[in-house]
């Protein structure tokens, strides 16, 4: 009985670590409302793993902090909506704070799979593009702390309903500086 406990303990122990768990253990996509820049604090700059610290370094995070948001824009375009600009404005007070003030940013673009692999890719460039544009220009951050990436509809996380909003996001991933 005591090596089925290990077995199944092992097992959950591999299975936890893999990619699909991960992605099934994704946190949701803030709508417009629910991004506080509390909440975008906390996803963005995650627990630190101080089992692994070393004097003089700093821990590593349990994961890179990360924060899916549905962002709004005008269809089949990179024009941000009201709203939409509602929930950058609560980012950027989150990546403005001291506790992202080293950091870096990645702003991924994402895309349903309705129309072509390479006009999805270009529309989610652009719409990320334009977050980081909004970012900069209305709200003062840095350039060189954001780069925008599109990555189309390749990242699904509704792959059985293809044109659910929650594959229309934008995704922020920090990077420590």
């Amino acid at each position: 009985m005591k090596a089925t406990r290990q077995l199944q303990l092992a097992l959950a122990l591999a299975c936890a670590c893999s990619p699909a768990a991960w992605a099934a253990d994704a946190a949701p996509v803030l709508r417009e409302g629910q991004a506080t820049e509390a909440a975008l604090l906390d996803a963005l700059d995650p627990p630190l793993l101080t089992r692994q610290w070393k004097p003089g370094q700093r821990p590593p995070a349990a994961k890179p902090g990360k924060a899916s948001l549905l962002i709004t824009f005008v269809t089949g375009s990179a024009a941000l909506t009201a709203p939409a600009k509602a929930t950058l404005d609560q980012l950027a007070g989150a990546m403005a704070n001291a506790r992202l003030a080293k950091s870096q940013f990645t702003i991924e673009g994402h895309a349903d799979p309705r129309g072509s692999a390479e006009s999805n890719r270009q529309l989610s460039l652009a719409r990320a593009q334009s977050v980081a544009d909004y970012l900069v220009q209305s709200r003062g951050l840095d350039a060189a702390r954001l780069k925008a990436e599109g990555k189309g509809s390749s990242e699904l996380l509704k792959p059985s309903e293809p044109t659910a909003p929650e594959n229309r996001r934008v995704t922020i991933v920090a990077r420590p500086g």
